[in-house]
């Protein structure tokens, strides 16, 4: 964290650069920049690099660019600039400083390998210009050893870790890692530029269709509707959360993954709750915001979780592989395995870029423990397809449903597709609504919408299903498949472990 103190140095022209920080209140490097500075100018660069090879349709790229669009819109408001540009920002932002004579580059810290390595490659070269490149800690309340055990040593477990970070926050003085940071009240410091009009989604690439935008409103506006919307909600949070086809999430995934909405200001709304209603959603809420801030310090400390497993005896285990593998594979791809719950969530993934987190779960279980399936191929899809897509995240849920990252479940603990079904979609709403030629069944037998084969022929016909033409055969049986997988992950079965 940049240092507050007031003989901290100053500048005479400032730059700050956005990333995944689209807000103008309540971020860190903006504090700092209009704190420290005379003048403050603010940019955002469309990374050629990191948009090249993304499908045309992807409804990312749409919500960061209605997202800058407002952030420019506010930063106008009070005085200041936006540019925007569509280029590479190794060339574009110290060639944009050289331009403006910035003293220092202000920047928000960003955890992922590559993100950092092209850090340190626009330092460097600001560096030999006599330019400053500073970064502060704003996506997450505890960063790489800010919360460690009592030997010194990061954490591995959840429950220790989460005991510690609340004991940090609650401790003398630890309000402060929550606090808001004030930049409204440096905003006489923001700095005017002529700038052009945002690069078009067209001219990078991309549609600008409305059919290919998220099912959530984007910018600061779209994260503090939903944020106030789900306040109201959050007391039933701890149960609600499970069940896909009501209102349970917050929603409010994507608005952290790009910043539209301050972590610091969700910590703040939270504690709040638990102080004044001692709320279980909001501990449990609360608990899901931890799990984030673990899996960054997961990260940071073990980069090499992005291609092996964290536990490494799990990289001895022989995944299935070939034609048949890529056929099941791309069935789970496209929601064509047989199992409805599984199939329902992978096109609420492919129609919607959103997944409920418990199908989350679900589906990689399926891929990993039923089809013995990689789980990189598994992460490298959501990848592709969530809206909210965070490396530290996905990369800690897929090894935490593979069993082979930290604090993950039991190899032996396998996700039974249909009494998931049964339990969290028991009356078929949420089935319905993406597997529209199984609605029927709610309607004649809910409880053989679940595993459809089981239903007798006359029930399939009343229903107008016709397994192998409308709607798959299940593409593997389960119980078979559990068998396999507890096989598979014998290499790394300890002596005495049950498999129960």
């Amino acid at each position: 964290m940049i240092n507050q103190k007031k003989n901290s140095p100053s500048f005479q022209r400032s730059l700050v650069w956005f990333r995944r920080d689209l807000r103008c209140h309540d971020h860190a490097a903006l504090y700092h920049a209009l704190r420290q500075s005379q003048s403050v100018f603010c940019v955002f660069i469309f990374d050629r690099s990191l948009l090249h090879g993304l499908p045309a349709n992807d409804r990312r790229v749409r919500f960061i660019h209605d997202s800058v669009h407002e952030l420019r819109a506010n930063i106008e408001q009070q005085g200041g600039c936006l540019l925007v540009e569509y280029a590479d920002p190794l060339e574009a932002i110290p060639r944009i400083a050289a331009a403006l004579e910035i003293d220092a580059v202000f920047v928000n810290h960003d955890y992922e390998p590559a993100a950092m390595a092209r850090d340190a490659d626009v330092a460097h070269t600001l560096s030999q210009s006599g330019r400053a490149f500073l970064s502060s800690k704003d996506q997450v309340i505890f960063e790489k050893d800010e919360v460690l055990s009592q030997s010194g040593k990061p954490f591995s477990v959840f429950t220790p870790y989460k005991n510690a970070w609340l004991r940090q926050l609650h401790a003398d003085g630890g309000d402060f890692y929550a606090k808001a940071y004030p930049v409204s009240d440096y905003a006489a410091h923001f700095a005017s530029h002529p700038s052009a009009p945002l690069p078009g989604l067209a001219e990078m690439g991309f549609s600008a269709d409305d059919a290919h935008k998220m099912p959530v409103p984007a910018g600061m506006s779209g994260a503090s509707s939903l944020f106030h919307e789900f306040i109201g909600r959050m007391q039933n949070y701890d149960v609600a959360r499970d069940f896909p086809a009501i209102k349970g999430p917050s929603y409010l995934s994507v608005h952290l993954r790009f910043g539209t909405i301050s972590i610091r200001s969700l910590v703040r709304a939270a504690l709040q709750e638990i102080r004044t209603a001692s709320q279980r959603g909001a501990e449990v809420w609360l608990s899901e915001l931890i799990w984030r801030d673990f899996y960054f310090m997961i990260l940071h400390h073990h980069p090499s979780v992005t291609t092996h497993a964290f536990k490494p005896d799990y990289d001895a285990i022989q995944w299935e592989t070939g034609p048949q593998a890529d056929a099941l594979f791309e069935a789970w791809c496209e929601g064509n395995t047989g199992y409805p719950l599984v199939d329902a969530a992978m096109r609420q993934l492919n129609q919607t870029g959103y997944m409920h987190n418990r199908l989350r779960m679900v589906t990689a279980s399926f891929l990993i423990k039923d089809l013995g399936i990689d789980w990189r191929r598994g992460e490298a899809y959501f990848a592709l397809r969530l809206n909210d897509f965070d490396l530290a995240a996905n990369n800690g849920g897929w090894q935490w449903a593979a069993s082979s990252g930290c604090d993950a479940q039991p190899y032996f603990r396998i996700f039974n597709p249909v009494t998931q079904s049964e339990k969290f979609d028991a009356d078929g709403k949420f089935i319905s609504r993406y597997l529209p030629q199984l609605a029927p069944l709610a309607q004649l037998a809910p409880r053989s919408l679940h595993a459809p084969w089981k239903a007798s022929p006359a029930l399939l016909q009343q229903a107008g299903i016709r397994l192998g033409d409308n709607y798959p055969y299940p593409i593997i049986e389960h119980e078979q498949a559990r068998q396999h997988t507890l096989s598979r992950y014998a290499v790394v079965k300890k002596p005495g472990t049950h498999t129960d």
